[in-house]
């Protein structure tokens, strides 16, 4: 994507089509979400363009006691990574539903090597 653009998509924007593909995803993987946030941030905390998302919490599969006042797990996108590997805004919203499928996965347990098996890593 040029940097033009890029520009166009600052942060209100792309954490509105971060939404628009959260709704867009299949009803039965969002169901099983709990205690989940998703989060849009510029760069990863090191500020590489390497990551696209993160899963930040404790994986549905890895969970012991989990109760009530627990804080949310975290699905983090970040922009200025999926800005740069995109060439268009189709490319842009396929990426972002990549990841968030990706990050989604993570939470249900399934790690990168079943993810690349199934084609969302």
């Amino acid at each position: 994507m040029d940097a033009a653009d890029a520009a166009h998509f600052d942060a209100a924007t792309f954490e509105k089509l971060v939404v628009d593909e959260l709704d867009l995803l299949p009803d039965d993987m969002i169901d099983g979400l709990e205690n989940v946030v998703f989060v849009t941030e510029d760069r990863p905390e090191d500020g590489s363009l390497d990551l696209l998302g993160l899963y930040d919490g404790v994986a549905l599969t890895d969970r012991g006691q989990y109760g009530f006042g627990e804080l949310p797990d975290r699905i983090i996108l970040y922009r200025e990574p999926l800005l740069d590997i995109s060439v268009d805004v189709e490319e842009l919203r396929e990426q972002v539903h990549i990841t968030l499928v990706h990050e989604i996965g993570h939470y249900y347990g399934i790690d990168d090597e079943q993810l690349h098996e199934l084609g969302w890593a």
